[in-house]
């Protein structure tokens, strides 16, 4: 997929004001990058493939979702752009320090009142419960449920872009866990996955 149309399977979808607010932030997190090193400099040139698609194809899980918490949110990928494109409130929770002052500097000049930033590993965020929990290049999936399972419902979803490792990381996640898991294509590489669970609980 080039880089026009990745724009154009998000334009389709979410209009041309989100491609605007979009366009914001990737000008915000390149200029970002120069300093920190928030994604690989070799994507640059294909960030809409690479980042922004890639975290906006996950929307399709749960379009209706209300409640979202992103772990490990880094660049925001994929919780900014989620955010932008749902509307939704959003929990981006990122323990390294530079990258939580970028995280709240991306969301207050973009407008976005419904994201909130907590720097803190995720295992000392409690007292919440949220209907999705997405995590992108973040930890082993046996590890995402650990840590995120306190936060979540019943109900919950999770979606979980694993790359080329997704049937490995689900072999030895149903090691310990059980429930309803789906591997989904990705749009953006065509050895890439998308792990969506519910129901998700200890053995």
């Amino acid at each position: 997929m080039t880089e026009a149309e990745a724009r154009a399977w998000i334009a389709e979808r979410y209009g041309d004001d989100k491609i605007a607010a979009l366009e914001r932030y990737v000008a915000l997190l390149l200029a970002a990058n120069a300093e920190q090193n928030l994604i690989s400099k070799a994507t640059e040139p294909t960030i809409w493939t690479r980042h922004i698609l890639d975290s906006a194809q996950l929307v399709r899980f749960a379009p209706d979702a209300e409640q979202w918490l992103d772990v490990g949110s880094g660049p925001g990928l994929p919780g900014i752009v989620i955010a932008i494109l749902t509307g939704r409130p959003m929990l981006l929770v990122e323990p390294r320090r530079r990258r939580a002052e970028f995280l709240s500097e991306i969301a207050g000049q973009l407008a976005l009142s419904d994201v909130r930033v907590k720097q803190a590993m995720i295992e000392r965020v409690r007292g919440e419960s949220f209907d999705v929990v997405t995590a992108r290049a973040y930890a082993p999936l046996p590890e995402i449920f650990s840590s995120t399972i306190p936060l979540t419902h019943p109900s919950t979803i999770w979606i979980l872009p694993k790359g080329r490792s997704a049937a490995r990381e689900l072999d030895d996640a149903r090691q310990a866990w059980q429930g309803v898991f789906h591997v989904e294509q990705s749009l953006t590489d065509d050895e890439a996955k998308i792990i969506v669970a519910t129901g998700v609980r200890p053995r």
